[in-house]
């Protein structure tokens, strides 16, 4: 049996090794060296450290625990060391304590605690790297190696409320173009103001279909760079938007539309990351209102765009603590999460 002491332990462990996405080897090593002992035939490929039930069934269906080891550099503004897993006041400080370290913990426990009981459904944990840049030898790798899964519990941190959606993400790189010239004798086409139309745009545009759960399609500028001195008009300005999609809308449309209403060049980083929901009568999300769990629709991004299976996002912890100095995660919250996730199974039936 898996308690929250070994948990917490098991944390600090990872707090205590460095995992910037990309350079999560360390705490690979640490997660299956950890399921190892519990005896739970752990695999692993990459960083990505995975494992099958005891008694797996390829007849039922499965289930997916699945969070994610590696972090984001350590943000500007720490006044303690972030590899430092130190606890004050019912606290424990860490880089990726919150985010979401007490996720992996947590279902990781809950995985092993019912890693040999009986179930109406198989159960299958997947610790993965490189959620946080949405990396290619992340989760998208270790998909082929997981078998039929029908839905999944993605550890986040949602203060163990059930997230039953979330927007998509593109980021899109645009170029507004003109001709160089004097400023004093105001020759040329000047780049930035091109710009400048298509950030009004992108300002005050609302796309008409508005989603019934996610509301409407925000876009925000967030970067813009331009000009080499002051005499000079600039012949190209570059600045980037934010775009969070909702799910009355593909994203390779939304890109269309925006394309078709601007002048700069606009160019996508990736399409691949889509707004999704869970139906609200399926049983991950029923099992979960039966528990107290309030459903809503959660802000950020992760992994579930990239599984495209029913997933209920769930975990200790606030997204508001996340990518931030001085991350902490309370120990009541780890301490919370293991019998709820144990509780969320034992309520559970995907037949």
């Amino acid at each position: 049996m898996v308690d929250s002491t070994t948990a917490i332990r098991l944390l600090q462990a990872l707090i205590a090794t460095p995992s910037i996405s990309r350079e999560e080897d360390g705490t690979a090593s640490i997660i299956f060296d950890f399921l190892q002992e519990q005896k739970v035939s752990p695999k692993r490929h990459r960083n990505n450290v995975y494992s099958f039930c005891a008694r797996y069934d390829a007849a039922k269906p499965t289930l997916l625990l699945c969070s994610h080891h590696d972090t984001v550099r350590p943000a500007d503004g720490y006044t303690r060391d972030p590899f430092a897993p130190s606890i004050e006041e019912g606290k424990l400080y860490g880089l990726g304590s919150n985010d979401a370290g007490a996720s992996v913990v947590a279902l990781a426990a809950a995985y092993c605690n019912f890693y040999g009981q009986a179930l109406p459904f198989n159960l299958v944990l997947a610790i993965v790297a490189e959620e946080e840049v949405q990396g290619p030898n992340g989760i998208e790798a270790l998909k082929p190696l997981l078998g039929a899964v029908s839905c999944a519990i993605v550890g986040e941190p949602t203060q163990m409320q059930a997230a039953v959606g979330e927007r998509g993400l593109i980021v899109l790189d645009c170029t507004a173009y003109g001709k160089q010239g004097h400023a004093a004798r105001n020759e040329g086409n000047n780049a930035l103001y091109r710009a400048m139309r298509d950030i009004r745009w992108f300002c005050s545009f609302r796309f008409p279909k508005i989603s019934k759960r996610m509301g409407e399609v925000k876009m925000t500028v967030t970067m813009i760079n331009s000009g080499t001195q002051h005499n000079i008009i600039p012949a190209e300005c570059k600045f980037v938007v934010d775009v969070r999609p909702t799910d009355v809308y593909g994203n390779e449309e939304i890109v269309d539309i925006i394309r078709a209403c601007t002048l700069c060049e606009v160019q996508p980083r990736s399409t691949r990351v889509r707004a999704s929901a869970i139906p609200d009568e399926h049983p991950l999300v029923q099992a979960a209102v039966r528990l107290g769990r309030k459903t809503y629709i959660s802000p950020t991004t992760s992994d579930i765009a990239l599984l495209r299976l029913p997933s209920l996002k769930m975990g200790p912890g606030d997204s508001a603590r996340s990518h931030s100095a001085d991350e902490y995660i309370y120990l009541s919250e780890v301490e919370e999460a293991i019998p709820l996730y144990g509780a969320l199974l034992e309520n559970l039936d995907l037949r």
